[in-house]
């Protein structure tokens, strides 16, 4: 028994900074809820792990406004009646993996019966940042419950604390506007493959002595880097065939979403995630075979 992922859809802006953070996370999760015959409505909880977004700031919650441009319930609920509640996490390309064991927790509890995850990230505007390096993408999950043999299981992590030196996106004042800046080093893939292999290895050995990579029908991961991907593959010992990622090297928060498709139904699969901090994480997950999820 566990989380399931129902439903996945990634939004692409068509021309480069034509579309804003809000606008494709919004595009996302109208056609997520609507692929699968659900009413916004419907949503108990919904979670944004989009970073970048427009103008550069952070508050309010982009989930809250979300959460209002779709119609979640975005009213005070009355007393007995149903009301969504909403919020960011920030943690990069493992957002969407945070956010999945952040829902894991409210459905395991009941507290929930039906959660979405928006991730997604946009050019913030203007000369407002510097050579910004991300794809506008955004993807929506809607997840649910089963009481099956299928879904999520626990999320192991791994982290190597670096202070920034392998990846880092700062903000400051230049010419009395915030200006976003990035850096990385030449060796950030091999790194998050590193701290990503260790992550694996702790979920591996929670699934029972003698497990291995070879026990599942495919390995998703983000980033969608193919340096990453062939490092994490050595690491790994498997083919790097047999790891499925975004189709799109520069898709940020919303890369492991968008791999998750390629999960065939009814397999087995391990998610992987490493991100800057540098943070890992690995979760096993068993795709529901039946229709509709």
């Amino acid at each position: 028994m566990g989380t399931v992922v129902e439903r996945v859809h990634v939004t692409h802006a068509r021309l480069r900074g034509r579309r804003s953070a809000l606008q494709l996370a919004v595009a996302a999760s109208r056609a997520c809820l609507r692929a699968a015959h659900r009413s916004a409505r419907d949503v108990d909880l919904l979670v944004n792990a989009g970073i970048y977004r427009d103008r550069n700031l952070g508050e309010p919650a982009l989930a809250a406004l979300i959460q209002e441009d779709i119609g979640a319930n975005p009213e005070h609920p009355h007393a007995g009646g149903h009301g969504t509640c909403s919020f960011d996490v920030a943690n990069g390309t493992c957002g969407v993996l945070t956010a999945l064991q952040i829902v894991d927790g409210y459905l395991t509890s009941r507290t929930v019966d039906c959660a979405l995850v928006v991730a997604g990230d946009a050019d913030p505007g203007r000369g407002l940042s510097e050579d910004f390096p991300f794809a506008p993408v955004g993807a929506a999950l809607l997840c649910g419950w089963t009481d099956d043999e299928y879904g999520l299981g626990p999320v192991h992590w791994a982290c190597r604390p670096d202070d920034g030196r392998n990846f880092r996106a700062t903000v400051s004042q230049v010419d009395r506007r915030n200006l976003l800046r990035f850096g990385w080093s030449d060796h950030l893939d091999e790194v998050y493959a590193a701290t990503a292999a260790e992550a694996v290895a702790r979920c591996l050995a929670a699934e029972g002595p003698g497990s291995d990579s070879s026990d599942v029908d495919v390995i998703v991961a983000a980033p969608a880097r193919a340096r990453f991907r062939a490092a994490l593959a050595e690491l790994l010992r498997v083919p790097v065939e047999r790891i499925a990622v975004a189709p799109g090297e520069s898709i940020h928060t919303a890369a492991l979403a968008a791999a998750l498709p390629q999960i065939p139904v009814g397999s087995r699969a391990l998610i992987v995630a490493a991100g800057a901090g540098v943070t890992a994480g690995a979760a096993m997950y068993h795709r529901p075979d039946c229709r509709g999820r």
